[in-house]
């Protein structure tokens, strides 16, 4: 993957890192990474970050060099991928299955496939989730190829660019059909894994909207500013209607045997094109045949 950008005559740019910096926001981090590798050309000739620059030189960054991830086991696990590019890979993950490799989940995560997937494709790159999801919520997720790519999503985040809309079903029928619950979250205390809303908590703000009423549940559309651990799971549960079938924040429910939460849609600007880029994640039939 190559990053291009052409000098233009009013530019002030005096040398190729302020280019790097401010044209490209590399971190300091990556772009050690990049001059170790030797990646900076000026009109095709390798160059030092401190070269000078003059207009209509040619910028080039080549992001492409090997990595390891040795310390991930490649294992097979069929992936179900929604989109794929040199950029990043999306993924529509079942429930039931961690993204990151844990001492419980040690060669059965996510990461584990997806670095099965690029030994099988030759890609030697480290394997980098770039979105978050519990064990037993299911939906897109993403794995950026390299540093760069992940570091811009990352930062679309911050910036609430890259947003994420998730399909929830909560027990009982949500009295507001549209709101938007402004509640901090923080780690509950005497746990590892609970959260709670407390006011000296982190802002966390979800939008929701009732998308269907049905027997004992309604169908709910989240999409959240902020991406705080079990976000959506706490702050259902907080207005009375927990997620359906969730033992940590509700109850089992004989309809379905984990959450019923699904990242349904992500939508942000690829880093590389600067086109938005919209990727749905079906729903899978625990969820979808609840739903009639």
């Amino acid at each position: 993957m190559i990053l291009l950008y052409t000098v233009k005559d009013n530019d002030n740019y005096i040398n190729l890192k302020q280019i790097l910096k401010e044209e490209f926001f590399i971190s300091e981090r990556l772009l050690l990474k990049l001059k170790n590798n030797k990646q900076f050309f000026i009109n095709n000739q390798n160059v030092y970050v401190s070269a000078p620059v003059h207009a209509n030189d040619i910028v080039k960054v080549d992001l492409d060099f090997e990595e390891t991830s040795d310390n991930i086991v490649s294992t097979f696990i069929e992936l179900n991928i929604l989109y794929e590019d040199d950029a990043f890979l999306v993924l529509n993950k079942p429930a039931g299955i961690a993204i990151h490799p844990s001492h419980s989940h040690f060669d059965t995560s996510l990461s584990n496939g997806v670095k099965f997937y690029f030994d099988k494709i030759n890609l030697k790159r480290k394997i980098r989730p770039v979105n978050r999801l519990d064990k037993d919520t299911s939906g897109a997720v993403i794995f950026a190829k390299n540093e760069y790519i992940q570091e811009c999503l990352t930062r679309q985040m911050k910036k609430n660019i890259f947003k994420k809309e998730y399909i929830a079903l909560l027990e009982g029928k949500v009295k507001d059909s549209k709101a938007t619950i402004n509640l901090p979250i923080a780690r509950e205390k005497d746990s590892i894994i609970k959260r709670c809303v407390r006011d000296d908590g982190d802002t966390a703000v979800s939008h929701y909207e009732v998308l269907n009423y049905y027997d004992c549940f309604s169908e709910v559309k989240f999409i959240i500013e902020t991406g705080r651990t079990h976000q959506i799971r706490v702050h259902a549960s907080y207005i009375g209607h927990p997620v359906l079938g969730d033992t940590l924040y509700g109850t089992s429910s004989p309809l379905i045997s984990r959450q019923a939460l699904h990242s349904y849609k992500v939508s942000f600007i690829h880093p590389i094109t600067r086109k938005p880029l919209e990727i749905v994640a079906p729903l899978f039939k625990d969820m979808s045949s609840l739903l009639h």
